[in-house]
């Protein structure tokens, strides 16, 4: 049996599922996206199918404009100081540091709308938030429903600094490692690490 994946996302649909059919940039091929990707897939240019697909339609689209701030990230929402107050920066460990630009590295990347547009229809995630031991500066960002879970790693100094490296549809699947749940996640400003004030 074929399983259908959203073209963006990545997640697979679910048996009756409404998904959208886009053309890449304006190729000839088509994959499907899910009805959460929809306006991503728009944003990013892609062609819906059955759209007329002249100059009129081409010029009108919500595509991105390139800038140097915009890869940069001039645009894009402050680092730490906007999860967390600068007094309280000061008293973290280095472990929570990492935790905090983890959160802010995601905060600012495409997998934000995505785990928005799976808040609206399946309800607020558990968020957990775990900075790997070691010399590795690997952070590990799990979401979790009752029906779905994500996992991201995210290294500042990597070439890619976040990317989706797991996924499923069974909570149990999570190792316990990453079920921690120090984390919250709220649609429009992102993930929000739960830490101790310090004193």
């Amino acid at each position: 049996m074929e399983v259908n994946r959203c073209a963006l996302c990545e997640r697979t649909l679910l048996l009756g599922e409404r998904s959208y059919r886009f053309a890449p940039d304006g190729a000839d091929e088509f994959v499907d996206v899910c009805q959460l990707c929809q306006e991503v897939a728009l944003d990013h240019g892609w062609v819906r199918e059955g759209s007329p697909v002249g100059p009129a339609v081409r010029h009108s689209r919500r595509r991105r404009t390139l800038s140097l701030a915009g890869i940069f990230g001039a645009n894009r929402r402050p680092a730490a100081e906007a999860i967390v107050a600068e007094p309280q920066l000061r008293r973290l460990s280095d472990e929570e540091h990492a935790i905090v630009e983890a959160a802010a590295v995601f905060n600012s990347s495409d997998g934000l709308r995505t785990m928005e547009g799976i808040t609206r229809s399946l309800g607020p995630p558990r968020v957990s938030i775990l900075a790997l031991p070691g010399s590795n500066p690997d952070v590990v960002l799990t979401f979790l429903w009752d029906l779905a879970w994500y996992q991201y790693r995210i290294n500042r100094i990597a070439s890619q600094p976040i990317r989706l490296t797991d996924r499923g549809t069974e909570p149990e699947e999570v190792e316990a490692a990453f079920t921690a749940w120090n984390a919250r996640f709220e649609p429009g400003s992102g993930v929000i690490p739960e830490l101790e004030a310090g004193d």
